[in-house]
């Protein structure tokens, strides 16, 4: 769902940015307020090498002609707490954006808040914890991933709809672009729900301490950080040297849909801010 350049004005992308930049300070702020361990800060950047690897793959979509990629914003929230977990996803996208040129420069603002602000800030608070605070069970906290990783994605997407309306740069209709873009990635979200839940159930099942520590904004338990970082790093390198052999040439999610509803060539466009 990483937008691109071609479908943001100025006007648009710049009021993201700063709506992105308010979050990553308040972000700052309360961590500064409420401390954070190291144990949790090194879990937090581990976890953030993975998801730069995940979401550097897509996978294929059966039955659609689609690919989409992990987001792992939810996850790393329900282990390290929403504020850390927006910091690290805005790292991460910011990295994808200036080293892979992945999003592209006008539209980083736009992915940190869809990627980011979305389900950090909105989701994890106001539908995952709810569902789980009180008494987290297996099923309740697979349930809660699932709920809350579509409803990340259907949000996010819907404001990529929302994003290119307003900057008027393609001519994709509304309702066609909207009912394009929902499907596709309620199924990618059902597959990020999935994922989210087989993290979420074990960590629940091993040490629930974890992610009762997210929850309540405490320091994280005494935990072998060594190990977690090191399970971490293998995982990152497993998924960036060896699932790329699996990675799909589909187009995302994203672009399926501009092609569905405009054709080929409907984001292939410029204009004086693009093309400077």
């Amino acid at each position: 769902m990483h937008m691109s350049d071609e479908l943001l004005s100025a006007t648009v992308g710049s009021a993201l940015y700063a709506a992105s930049a308010a979050a990553v300070a308040y972000s700052a702020v309360k961590i500064k307020k409420d401390g954070i361990d190291l144990k949790k800060a090194a879990v937090a950047a581990a976890a953030g090498a993975v998801i730069l690897s995940v979401q550097s793959v897509n996978y294929a979509i059966p039955g659609t002609g689609s690919s989409g990629h992990l987001l792992g914003a939810l996850m790393l929230a329900a282990i390290v707490g929403a504020a850390p977990a927006m910091l690290v996803m805005a790292s991460v996208l910011a990295i994808q954006c200036f080293l892979f040129a992945d999003g592209g420069v006008l539209a980083l603002g736009a992915n940190i808040f869809n990627l980011g602000v979305v389900p950090c800030l909105i989701v994890y608070p106001l539908l995952f914890k709810p569902l789980v605070k009180n008494g987290a069970s297996m099923t309740r906290t697979a349930l809660a991933s699932m709920a809350a990783s579509v409803a990340a994605l259907q949000l996010g997407a819907f404001g990529v709809v929302l994003y290119t309306q307003a900057s008027g740069i393609t001519a994709l209709p509304f309702v066609e672009f909207t009912l394009a873009m929902q499907p596709i990635h309620l199924a990618i979200g059902l597959i990020e729900g999935a994922a989210t839940a087989v993290v979420l159930c074990l960590v629940l099942k091993t040490r629930p301490d974890i992610m009762k520590s997210a929850l309540d904004g405490t320091a994280m338990p005494a935990v072998p950080v060594g190990k977690v970082v090191a399970v971490f790093a293998a995982a990152a390198l497993v998924v960036g040297g060896v699932m790329p052999r699996f990675a799909s040439s589909a187009p995302d999610g994203l672009e399926w849909s501009v092609e569905r509803v405009g054709g080929p060539a409907a984001a292939d466009v410029d204009g004086p801010v693009i093309g400077g």
